[in-house]
């Protein structure tokens, strides 16, 4: 088996300029990755990418960031091309992009809809293509899905829906990267404490989740804080990287498959 480790390597987080991905970068970082390349979606948040990439650099390591809507595949290799230009082939990609809606389905419009595919779907798909097509030997993809794929609920019909086809996705470049010994996995977080999930919620909403996951008493805020899926991520490209292939789901006991 190969040895696997954080130091020395090269690695693009998509969505790595704030939230989960800005703490998977400086958590690299401190792991003593070589590089890092970020990307972030808009000007919107390029502040927050800029402290992101100062953060790796004081740990140490290279950094870059990179903006772009990641919505068309033309988009997504540029993003690869211009990190191959920038430090070189990447031996792990994790993507982190993602977009919430929650609305009962008789009132998601057509570009409600068509929106939440090409963030959610689509952006993935080119993303793993972009990733097998570059990555070095040996390395690992992770993307972030979610634990509502594991749900029976209303009202997340657009979102768990779109990221359910990641589930296949992962599936088959698992199978099909696997002779190069890239290790390919997905990560179902329970309902986050990030801007993402009190952009959507209730009140009584929020309350609820909170309160839902087995483990929620001993979480900081009751729901899955982005600081328990940083080690996943760091044990899947590492240690972790023979659970290819499969969709895992990290939420305190939120809900299971």
């Amino acid at each position: 088996m190969t040895s696997r480790t954080i130091t020395g390597k090269t690695v693009i987080i998509a969505g790595g300029g704030k939230n989960l991905g800005g703490l998977i970068a400086r958590d690299f970082a401190n792991q003593g990755a070589k590089a890092i390349a970020i990307h972030y979606n808009s000007a919107a948040s390029k502040a927050e990418a800029d402290a992101t990439v100062a953060a790796i650099k004081s740990a140490g390591a290279e950094a870059v960031a990179f903006q772009a809507d990641l919505t068309t595949a033309g988009a997504v290799e540029q993003l690869f091309n211009n990190v191959v230009a920038a430090i070189g082939k990447p031996d792990f990609a994790i993507n982190t992009v993602g977009k919430v809606l929650k609305k009962p389905i008789l009132d998601i419009s057509e570009a409600d809809y068509d929106e939440m595919s090409a963030v959610n779907a689509k952006s993935a798909f080119f993303f793993l293509k972009e990733a097998g097509k570059h990555l070095n030997e040996n390395g690992a993809i992770v993307t972030l899905v979610t634990s509502l794929l594991g749900a029976f609920t209303p009202f997340y019909s657009s979102y768990a829906g779109t990221k359910a086809p990641v589930e296949h996705f992962t599936r088959a470049a698992s199978k099909e990267f696997g002779e190069r010994g890239i290790s390919v996995t997905a990560i179902g977080p329970g309902p986050m404490d990030t801007p993402f999930f009190y952009g959507q919620e209730t009140e009584a909403a929020q309350a609820y989740h909170k309160t839902a996951a087995a483990l929620s008493s001993f979480s900081k805020t009751g729901l899955t804080d982005i600081e328990d899926i940083v080690p996943y991520i760091r044990f899947l490209v590492t240690e972790g990287w023979w659970m290819t292939g499969q969709t895992i789901l990290v939420n305190g006991g939120y809900t299971t498959k």
